[in-house]
């Protein structure tokens, strides 16, 4: 078997599994539409955004919820993996571990991207105009923030050994990177203690940029949004790797 065969086996693998669960895909874009109709629909009634929808405002955080929690959670195949075993056939593979974390870090980002592609398409239902460019821009920022909370997702459960410890620690962090990123509300006039934080976020810059390609709305420039991503991105695949490289 080849390094590329093993890359193949191992993605397609993870695919199969995601289209087997049609109950994961519907769960997977019930909250983000729940955010959308419900808490969109309510607060944007009393809130004026400069003549922007708050529903429209708000859908790239939405889309960007939708890949973070889908991919981050990702992580958690690798600790049911574990518990059946399965991982460590893969393990004794004739692969390299940078062969299987790029395996399974692209077969969670083609899972994330799916349902990202899916929610994507309930813009239009919202009004967003959409522009051959604009989506393929949407698609590479959702590419890019993917790979890199996918990655978070795999560090993470190569260290977990129960689902139960993995779901406490990514909780813990999945919701401060939702909440100080933006994606609820513009980040112009944060206090600056928020301000810090929010900055220092790196979705932030992905709920930015998505805004300025599907919106024409952005603090930053969609050039920096889109370095700052990929720098994370890139960072989180090297964590990830060394990680994989470790495990026994």
């Amino acid at each position: 078997m080849t390094e590329l065969d093993g890359l193949y086996a191992l993605w397609y693998r993870e695919f199969k599994v995601f289209l087997r669960e049609k109950s994961r895909i519907v769960s997977s874009l019930f909250t983000p539409l729940l955010w959308i109709i419900v808490f969109g629909g309510g607060l944007g009634s009393s809130v004026s955004l400069g003549g922007t929808n708050y529903q429209v405002f708000i859908f790239p955080g939405i889309l960007t919820m939708t890949i973070l929690f889908s991919s981050i959670f990702f992580g958690l195949y690798i600790v049911w993996d574990k518990k059946i075993d399965f991982f460590k056939e893969v393990l004794v593979a004739p692969l390299s571990r940078l062969t299987i974390f790029a395996g399974k870090m692209l077969g969670g980002c083609t899972d994330a991207l799916i349902q990202g592609a899916l929610m994507l398409a309930f813009g239009v239902v919202l009004g967003v105009s959409y522009t051959l460019l604009t989506v393929a821009f949407a698609m590479i920022f959702m590419l890019i923030l993917a790979s890199a909370t996918v990655s978070i997702g795999l560090v993470i459960g190569s260290r977990m050994e129960s689902p139960e410890g993995f779901n406490l620690v990514v909780s813990f962090l999945v919701f401060p990177l939702f909440f100080l990123s933006g994606a609820l509300f513009p980040i112009n006039n944060l206090p600056s203690w928020l301000s810090i934080f929010t900055v220092l976020n790196p979705v932030t810059y992905a709920v930015d940029g998505m805004r300025g390609v599907m919106l024409g709305i952005s603090t930053f420039p969609v050039l920096l949004d889109f370095g700052v991503l990929l720098g994370f991105a890139v960072g989180m695949m090297v964590i990830g790797s060394i990680a994989f490289s470790r495990m026994r």
